[in-house]
Formats: structure tokens, C-alpha cells, sequence
């Protein structure tokens, strides 16, 4: 049994590679039964020619048990061929699949955005299914189809040199149709793969977008925008699919054209005695067996140009730099519990290729029990500095210590298991709540989660669920309100009982009473931690012990929030607007 030996991202060389011995095998069983293929023509003709001409039983029964071994044996090998072909095949597909995953995980958010997340589902599925597809062809007829073919025209020659001319004519104009109609086809399917991409990742928005859409009414409008997609995909498709279309019908023409030249020269030969009947027989059969060669050649074209297209475009992203990978020689930070300091030291970070960079020279400093409030515009680049933190993405100047540690030559695992992060967008996987909350600590207990709810203020509308714990939770968390899915969030992160805690926004679906008894408790539960708090909201951090207040990413603003009500007139004017009696402007 063929074992996948997969271990990281190989080159395509070193994919093969660790197939050699089977691909060895299947090598092996694919010229012994072409071998067994060529000789059945010739022990036909040795039957009509030798045998029947002459009245000999016993050299008809001779050379008929020759044509039936030579049978059997073209089964068995075709199948054991087949068999392994197939299973190298699935098992490449399998590790292509297996990396691409991988990397896409391993992916800087940056370059996800390059990339575009549709690209990425295609590149992942349809594109590793093009390849494997082709080299399931390739494996059981790459080899058949050249050695039948070149084999046939040999033996063809073997049996009657001066009808053999007709070949030479034949085969190259069977060769440039084909090569012909490969050239068309590239470009086609290089297309084709970029507008599939655009279908995907339209279907994607309009799935995960499907209740604003209802609600302001506007499927016609999405339904176009799809259909514009769906529209130029198609007719991509039926142009490639035509101009492929035509590689059979012309094949085969050719070819009949030449049997049935072969058949006019063949027979005024064999009526002037200078061809045997066999022979002849023979040399046609040899020429169906070139038709059956060109033919599988034919096939491997067709699907050739795009395997090469989604080959290209797994490379792309298989052979892309890792911007954020783990350092060759990782440092180690204090223990957990020990309390990390955190430092960003005139940070900066742009997108490649963008004109202008998205933050600058930010410098801050937090110890732990403090408490780091970020507010600013949408857009400003908060969320973009607590990506930087959580190592989502690099910083293009400048670096980020914790524990005085650079946060690049920190392992990942170990960094993770310091920071508990409750993104933008509080996404929940599905499975049961306690899954949901032990993402980040599969060791926790129950007492643990309880106690992570009732500080997120989740334990309330998780007890009232008949199954608890075990409730549910839809992919996405679908099945829960925004505020909820944000509590639940927020516990997931509280179970990991981590050194530094990075809230982005995450109070936003909360009500104001919900919200001030969170943080409320969010004080006590972790003041044993750094806390950055990333908020439009000015109640949400308006009691943080420092406040950073951020304007097209750079720094306006640094201290607690009655110094910037007197030094900071972008904070005053954000606290004015969202002037609340309950919390107070000043």
C-alpha cells in the first residue's frame, strides 16, 4: 500500500521523488504490456499468413496461445498500471492539498488580502483537483501513449516499408493540430482559473452578506453581479471547451483518411502478390493502435493546459516568502505568569506595493496590570497595530518587544500561548460552546469556562440553554445575537489565562450596562496582565490607565482621558460627539 510521506511544503521534484519506486513499478508494467500489446498484431498475422495460408492446425494453435498470453499479461499490467498510476496520483493530490492548507495558515493577513480569499478556496479545491486529474491521465498514458505509438509505427515499418510513406505524412500533421490547439488553449484557461476565482469569492461575500442584502432589498443587484461572473466564466468555458472540441473530430479524421489510403495502396499490393494478407491486416492494425496513441495524446491535451495553468498557481503560493514564519533560532519569554512588558519602539507598517503607509512611527509602552486604550477613526489603523501585536502581520519599521523579547524571534506557539486576542469580527466555530471557549486552552476544565463566562458576562444566557456547555454553536456562531457572539469571544480569550489580553473592538454589540460590568470585571480577572483595548466607543475605554488616540495612523494623543480632554482636541471632539450623561464628557 502506497503511504504519503508528506512532511512541509516539497518541490514538485521531491513530490515525485517519494513515489520513485512505484512510479518505477508502474514504468515496468506499462512497457511490458504495451510490449504484449505490439506483438498481438504480429502473431495475428504469423495465424492468417503461416497458419490458415498453409492449412496448419498446430501453428494456428501455437500463435493463437501466444495472442492469448500475450492478452492476459496486457490485462494484468494495464491493471496493476492503473492501480498504482491512481493511487501516486490521489496521494500527490493529497500532499499538494495538505500544503497548500498549510500555507494559507501560515499566510501574513496582507498577503491573504493579495491573494483574495476566493483565490485561495480555488486554488486550494479546484486547482489541486486539475492537477491530480492530470496526473492521473499522465501516469496510465504518458508513457503508453508515446512507446504505443513510436512502437507501432516501427512494427508498421517492420511489416511493409513502402506503405510505411503514409505515416510520415500523417504523424506531424497530427502533431502540429495538436500542438496548434494547445497554444489557443492556455490562455484561455489562464482566464478561465482567474474568473473562477472571481465567482468564488462573489459567492462567498453575497453568502456571509446575505441578510444586509435581504434587507436593503437588493438581490436583482447581487443576482447581476453574479451573473456578470457566472456569464464570463461560461463563455471562457465554451470557447476553450470548442477550441478542445475540435482535437478529436481532427484526429480522427486524419487518421481515417490515412486507413483508408493505406487500404487503396495496401490492396492493389496484395492483389499483385507483393503484400501477404496478414501483413496487411497487421499494418492497419498497427495504425489503429498509432490512432489509439494520437488519441491518448489528444486527451492529455485537453486537460494539459489547465493542470499547467493551476500548477503555475499553486506554485505561486506554495513558492511565495513567508512574512511571517517562524525564527530559525527562537528566544524563549519569561514564564507565563511572570507579567510581560510590551514595547513597540516607532513602529511602522505599509502594504506592498500601497503609496503611503498605513501607520507610523508608533511607540508605546505597557506593563502588566496596566491598561492601553486605542481610539480613532475607522480606518485610522487601530486594528492594524493590534495585528502587529498579535503577530498577524509584521511591522514594516521599527519592532515590538515582550518581555523584551523581539516578537520575530519568538516561536509562534509560545507567543500564542502569552496572548489572548478577541478579533474585530467575533467569529465561533462550529461544534459545542465548550469547544468554542477551550480553543485556546484544551486543558480547561469546567470550572475554568464558568468562570471565563461569568467575567464575559455569558454565563447567564449560556445557563438558560437546556444543554449548557454542550449547547450547539453554528458555524460562524450563526445561531447566537452579536453581543453574544462578542461575550463568547471574549471568554474564549479569558480561558487561555494569558500575560497580554488585545481587545479589538470587541464591545461594540454590548449595551452600555453590559458593557461597563464587563470591563468592570475584566479589571479584576486579569490584572495580572497587559490590556490593550481597541474602541470607537469612548465609554469602553475611557477608564484604561493610558490612552493612545489615533489619526490616519499616526499618534496625536498619548495619556489618561481628563489630560486629553485638555491636550488632545481630536479625543475632545470624539468625546463631544458621543457625549453620554450616564458616562460624562469631561
Amino acid at each position: 500500500m502506497i503511504t504519503d510521506g508528506h512532511s512541509g511544503t516539497a518541490t514538485w521534484r521531491e513530490r515525485f521523488l517519494r513515489y520513485k519506486w512505484a512510479l518505477l513499478a508502474l514504468l515496468l508494467c506499462q512497457v511490458g504490456q504495451i510490449t504484449a500489446s505490439l506483438l498481438l498484431p504480429s502473431f495475428s498475422a504469423d495465424v492468417i499468413d503461416v497458419g490458415i495460408a498453409s492449412a496448419d492446425s498446430s501453428i494456428i494453435r501455437y500463435y493463437g496461445g501466444l495472442m492469448g498470453v500475450a492478452a492476459g499479461v496486457q490485462l494484468v499490467l494495464s491493471a496493476v498500471a492503473v492501480f498504482l498510476g491512481a493511487s501516486v496520483a490521489y496521494r500527490i493530490g493529497q500532499s499538494l492539498r495538505a500544503d497548500v492548507f498549510s500555507k494559507v495558515h501560515n499566510l501574513a493577513l496582507s498577503q491573504v488580502q493579495d491573494f483574495t480569499v476566493g483565490s485561495l478556496i480555488t486554488r486550494c479545491t479546484n486547482d489541486v483537483l486539475q492537477v491530480q486529474s492530470m496526473l492521473i491521465m499522465a501516469f496510465t498514458m504518458i508513457v503508453v501513449a508515446p512507446i504505443m505509438g513510436v512502437g507501432s509505427a516501427i512494427m508498421a515499418v517492420r511489416q511493409d516499408l513502402q506503405l510505411s510513406w503514409l505515416l510520415v505524412i500523417a504523424v506531424p500533421i497530427l502533431a502540429g493540430i495538436i500542438g496548434f490547439l494547445a497554444f489557443k488553449a492556455i490562455p484561455l484557461y489562464q482566464k478561465m482559473q482567474k474568473q473562477l476565482d472571481s465567482v468564488n469569492s462573489i459567492l462567498r461575500e453575497q453568502i456571509e452578506g446575505i441578510r444586509v442584502i435581504r434587507a436593503f432589498l437588493q438581490q436583482p443587484r447581487e443576482g447581476t453581479r453574479f451573473g456578470l461572473a457566472n456569464t464570463g466564466l461560461t463563455e471562457t468555458s465554451i470557447q476553450s471547451g470548442r477550441l478542445m472540441a475540435m482535437i478529436m473530430p481532427s484526429l480522427t479524421a486524419v487518421m481515417q483518411l490515412t486507413s483508408v489510403a493505406l487500404i487503396w495502396a495496401g490492396a492493389s499490393r496484395v492483389r499483385e502478390g507483393d503484400l501477404e494478407i496478414g501483413a496487411l491486416i497487421a499494418f492497419l492494425s498497427y495504425v489503429a493502435l498509432i490512432l489509439i496513441a494520437v488519441m491518448m495524446m489528444g486527451l492529455m491535451i485537453v486537460m494539459l493546459p489547465r493542470a499547467l495553468v493551476s500548477g503555475k498557481r499553486i506554485t505561486l503560493l506554495l513558492q511565495s516568502p513567508v512574512e511571517v514564519g517562524p525564527p530559525s533560532a527562537p528566544k524563549s519569554l519569561p514564564p507565563r505568569g511572570a507579567g510581560l512588558h510590551l514595547k513597540l519602539e516607532g513602529v511602522g507598517f505599509g502594504y506592498s506595493g500601497a503609496e503611503a503607509m498605513v501607520i507610523e512611527n508608533i511607540s508605546l509602552d505597557l506593563g502588566p496590570g496596566e491598561v492601553l486604550g486605542i481610539i480613532g477613526a475607522t480606518g485610522s489603523g487601530k486594528s492594524t497595530i493590534l495585528n502587529l501585536i498579535a503577530r498577524l502581520n509584521d511591522p514594516s519599521a521599527g519592532r515590538i518587544t515582550l518581555g523584551g523579547v523581539d516578537l520575530r524571534e519568538v516561536a509562534p506557539k509560545e507567543l500564542s500561548s502569552h496572548i489572548g486576542y478577541v478579533p474585530q469580527k467575533a467569529y465561533l466555530f462550529s461544534g459545542t460552546i465548550a469547544d468554542t471557549l477551550r480553543l485556546g486552552n484544551s486543558e480547561a476544565n469546567e470550572s475554568t469556562l464558568w468562570a471565563a463566562l461569568e467575567i464575559a458576562q455569558a454565563a447567564d444566557f449560556v445557563r438558560a440553554m437546556p444543554e449548557g456547555l454542550m449547547a450547539p454553536v453554528a458555524q460562524g456562531g450563526a445561531n447566537f445575537s452579536g453581543g453574544q457572539r462578542q461575550r463568547l469571544a471574549i471568554a474564549r480569550a479569558l480561558v487561555c489565562d494569558a500575560d497580554l489580553y488585545l481587545f479589538d473592538d470587541s464591545f461594540s454589540a454590548l449595551d452600555q450596562t453590559t458593557d461597563r460590568k464587563l470591563r468592570a470585571a475584566l479589571r479584576k480577572a486579569v490584572n495580572h496582565a497587559a490590556t490593550v483595548i481597541v474602541s470607537q466607543r469612548v465609554a469602553s475605554i475611557k477608564d484604561a490607565d493610558r490612552i493612545v488616540v489615533i489619526e490616519k495612523g499616526r499618534m496625536v494623543g498619548l495619556g489618561s482621558h481628563d489630560t486629553l480632554m485638555q491636550t488632545c482636541p481630536v479625543y475632545a471632539e470624539t468625546v463631544d460627539s458621543q457625549a453620554m450623561p450616564e458616562e460624562g464628557t469631561a
